[in-house]
């Protein structure tokens, strides 16, 4: 008796579904992606050995410029908007006069009560600049806030 061997079929699996399902997903990754705003004052943060990690949501930034500048900043573009006009809402931050701080801080903490206020002041910026701010923290019953340094190595 003859042996008949039955002809060895090889399996295809089409790769078209997998391709669309890729490129649909790199797709709607690309277009709801939000990008960081570009900052509106470059600061160069003074070092320190403290590795204490800061909050990611509900943070209003002050940014100190080397020159004794005020930057005020919100995370959420919704609040930013509420602060400083429709116009200043897609900014990182929105230069703000020393004497308006105050006012800016109580509408914030007014608007979002949660908000953790975080100090980034550059290393070559006058401290009596960080000192007003600090007083007029207090002054507005902010006592517990961050400045932001870069960790030394």
């Amino acid at each position: 008796m003859p042996k008949f061997k039955p002809h060895r079929q090889t399996y295809r699996i089409d790769m078209t579904p997998l391709v669309d399902v890729a490129f649909l997903l790199l797709t709607f990754f690309m277009l709801t992606t939000t990008f960081k705003p570009t900052e509106e004052v470059t600061i160069i943060l003074p070092a320190s050995h403290s590795a204490y990690k800061l909050p990611e949501s509900d943070v209003i930034t002050i940014n100190i410029s080397k020159d004794g500048r005020l930057f005020l900043g919100v995370d959420s573009q919704i609040l930013r908007g509420k602060l400083f006009g429709k116009s200043n809402e897609l900014k990182a931050s929105v230069e703000v006069p020393k004497d308006q701080l105050a006012n800016y801080l109580v509408q914030a903490r007014t608007a979002n009560p949660r908000l953790r206020t975080v100090i980034k002041g550059d290393k070559q910026a006058d401290y009596g600049v960080a000192e007003d701010v600090m007083d007029i923290l207090q002054k507005t019953q902010i006592t517990r806030f961050n400045l932001v340094t870069e960790l030394a190595r």
